[in-house]
């Protein structure tokens, strides 16, 4: 889990930028060096595939963010953040619900971060051959649970995701809860 903060200076204008989600990757890839350029500073936080795995995926999101927060120099003087709010920081902060459409900088570190995420996909791409990360970006497409299917799970696969759970049979199969000799398929009621 890739997360990022920006710092622009107060007045800053960038034309386009919105929820990375919104944009193309195009867009996306054309807006980044406008803003790596016009920010104060910009810091990157990284949640590993353990620590997903043991703190979950929501509060894994928190400690990449709070990383990036961390790795920003000159550090910030107020925080504006997508809906939450980071434990442990000595700076004031604002949860704005739906931020990265809403502020400059909340939707300047969402494109940077989903950015900086696909490129470091495409290189790990070239490191796990057959799973189609440089494409999909380790999102749950067909292709990729394909990929899983016939590959198996790889060390950036999260033994918590469903999926790779039951590929490595850490689901059990589901099995008839309520069979009994009276009511099991196939034999007579």
């Amino acid at each position: 889990m890739i997360a990022a903060a920006v710092i622009l200076a107060p007045g800053c204008r960038i034309k386009g930028v919105n929820d990375s989600k919104q944009l193309t990757p195009e867009e996306r890839e054309e807006l980044e060096p406008e803003i790596r350029a016009k920010a104060v500073a910009v810091g990157f936080g990284r949640a590993e595939v353990t620590e997903i795995d043991t703190i979950n995926i929501y509060r894994a999101g928190l400690l990449a963010l709070k990383r990036a927060v961390l790795a920003l120099s000159p550090q910030p003087q107020h925080l504006l953040i997508d809906a939450r709010k980071l434990d442990g920081l000595g700076m004031p902060q604002q949860p704005i619900i739906k931020g990265d459409a809403k502020s400059i900088t909340i939707g300047a570190a969402s494109i940077v971060a989903k950015v900086h995420r696909d490129r470091l996909m495409a290189e790990l791409d070239l490191q796990y051959p057959g799973y189609g990360f440089a494409d999909h970006k380790g999102y749950p497409t067909p292709d990729h649970l394909d990929a899983l299917e016939r590959l198996g799970a790889c060390a950036l696969h999260r033994r918590s995701f469903a999926p790779v759970a039951k590929k490595l049979g850490l689901i059990p199969e589901q099995q008839e809860l309520f069979a009994t000799p009276k009511n099991r398929a196939g034999e007579a009621r």
